[in-house]
């Protein structure tokens, strides 16, 4: 009987052993699909990160261009404003203006709008503005520009003269 005890426990330990390898393995194939999936999502995240780093590295290279190119331009107006100013303010452009100038054409004084005329252009054209409405906005600048009918007037009578 004694021998018989220690068998069934032998074979308890056993079956104990057993049902633990058998946990042990769930736990390990369990974490065994868990690493997989992770590689997987790991692996798609690194493809997509490659797609964008490559978009990104082409985009930056096409602004450097593209920036290269609008420095070029800069440079190039910079280059023409200077000899325009340069030819400008040379003494033969001034000569020229000194003997072309007629003092005659230059404005000697500026007649003051109508306050109420101004005010009631400016109404009209944040109405116009704020309505989205070119019709008003049109009014607008008829009310503001009226007054130059005399001033087209007296023009047509001289044209007619």
């Amino acid at each position: 009987e004694d021998l018989k005890a220690a068998k069934e426990e032998e074979i308890a330990a056993g079956q104990e052993q057993v049902e633990k390898k058998t946990e042990e393995l769930a736990d390990t194939d369990e974490k065994l699909a868990s690493a997989k999936t992770d590689i997987e999502d790991t692996r798609s995240s690194l493809t997509a990160d490659e797609e964008f780093l490559s978009m990104l590295k082409e985009k930056c290279s096409m602004t450097d261009q593209e920036w290269e190119e609008r420095q070029k331009t800069r440079q190039l107006e910079m280059e023409a404003v200077s000899k325009a100013l340069a030819v400008l303010s040379g003494d033969d452009a001034h000569d020229l203006f000194s003997r072309t100038f007629n003092p005659s054409f230059a404005q000697a004084s500026a007649a003051v709008g109508s306050a109420r005329r101004e005010a009631a252009s400016k109404v009209l054209a944040e109405a116009a503005r704020k309505s989205s409405n070119p019709r008003l906005a049109a009014l607008a600048t008829r009310v503001r520009l009226d007054a130059f009918e005399r001033v087209k007037a007296a023009i047509d009578e001289m044209i007619e003269q």
